[in-house]
């Protein structure tokens, strides 16, 4: 009997999860085939950048396939749950996201490359708050301004002073780090919120002033580390100090441009090989796709990644309750904004500034943060009509 009523439950159980009705079948499947495609080639350019210098034939690839496993399920996770319930926590995320950051910078947190931004949890793994702060101050920013003012469509003033206010107190930890690259996303993720919630233009362009007078603030005050600067120098001249500050940009374009048309195949390019371009598993991945997979592998990592920022796009149009449309809007210009700054720099028409290739670098917290935003934007396009 027990059996039995065990095999009903298990086939209830299967109608509901797989079933016609399911919302399994309601997902965007253009954006889930993008971001299984992008994640498929991640794990090639890993397995291509590590296996070289790291213990065993695989290199680091069975950690970052763990990573995407862990990824998907919580994309999974968030897809299931109605996102006008995470308004609710959205508060909750944000102080969690908040003690992270002041957690870094204190003795806990551990420096990594110049920026004091990773807590080391032991056994080879390590946590970023700011990669999850990013995903925090969207949902923030997106429940303060999804309530309009009275007789309006645009967000109350209160609300949005109280906005730039949280916007700031992050982004001020994080410059504390000093992490200039992800203050500059959180600075986009603010400014698009804002822009896509639909506040007065008046309002932008004082926000843009005052970030113009914070920017000459920031260069006249000495507030960037000597390294920062040498990166914008770089930029400006690479040819300046080749073998120094000038390096990673030269070999960068090397390789990218080693590949041609078709590449030298998988694990065939001298550069990647030859570990000539630093950090190559991570901020410069889009290397090893233009050595190895040529020009066409690139340009189908760049369409797939519009493909997923023109799904995200829809999703947010399509949305009929604010905070899904400025959640799903902000995020789009997130990931557009991270992608353009890391090929930009891979390819030399940006300064290098150690962000992540969003769904391709290798890194936990960075591709947890990515998959939840994906599934973010499953859960605001199942439940898009109200």
């Amino acid at each position: 009997m027990v059996s039995r009523v065990t095999a009903v439950a298990g086939r209830s159980f299967a109608r509901r999860a797989v079933g016609a009705s399911s919302p399994v079948w309601r997902v965007d499947a253009a954006l889930a085939v993008a971001v299984l495609a992008l994640a498929v080639i991640s794990v090639l350019a890993v397995w291509s950048s590590t296996r070289t210098w790291v213990p065993g034939t695989t290199g680091l690839v069975k950690k970052h396939i763990l990573n995407l496993g862990v990824g998907a399920a919580l994309a999974v996770a968030v897809t299931a749950v109605n996102h006008r319930v995470m308004r609710a926590y959205a508060p909750l995320v944000y102080l969690v996201a908040l003690a992270g950051l002041i957690l870094v910078i204190t003795p806990v947190g551990a420096e990594v490359n110049g920026a004091h931004s990773w807590i080391m949890l032991g056994g080879g793994f390590a946590f970023q708050p700011s990669e999850f702060a990013k995903l925090a101050l969207v949902l923030m920013l997106a429940t303060l301004l999804a309530q309009p003012a009275e007789g309006s469509d645009r967000p109350r003033g209160a609300d949005v002073l109280v906005g730039l206010v949280v916007a700031a107190v992050t982004m001020g930890l994080v410059m504390l780090q000093p992490d200039f690259g992800t203050t500059m996303v959180l600075g986009v993720i603010t400014a698009s919120a804002l822009v896509v919630s639909g506040m007065r233009k008046r309002w932008l362009v004082l926000l843009v002033l005052a970030v113009a007078g914070a920017g000459l603030a920031v260069w006249r005050l000495d507030v960037l580390e000597p390294y920062q600067v040498a990166r914008f120098t770089a930029f400006l001249d690479p040819s300046t100090d080749p073998r120094g500050v000038g390096y990673n940009s030269t070999q960068s374009l090397n390789a990218v441009g080693s590949g041609r048309l078709f590449g030298k195949g998988l694990f065939g390019g001298g550069q990647t090989m030859g570990r000539f371009v630093p950090e190559q598993h991570t901020d410069f991945i889009f290397t090893v796709v233009g050595e190895e997979f040529g020009f066409l592998g690139s340009a189908t990592v760049v369409v797939l990644l519009g493909v997923v920022l023109l799904r995200a796009l829809r999703i947010a149009i399509r949305c009929e309750d604010r905070f899904g449309t400025i959640a799903a809007g902000t995020i789009v210009c997130w990931l557009a904004f991270q992608t353009f700054i890391n090929v930009g720099m891979t390819i030399g028409i940006m300064p290098i500034t150690g962000l992540p290739l969003p769904f391709l670098s290798y890194g936990g917290t960075a591709t947890f943060t990515n998959m939840i935003a994906i599934g973010l934007l499953q859960a605001i396009h199942l439940r898009a009509r109200l």
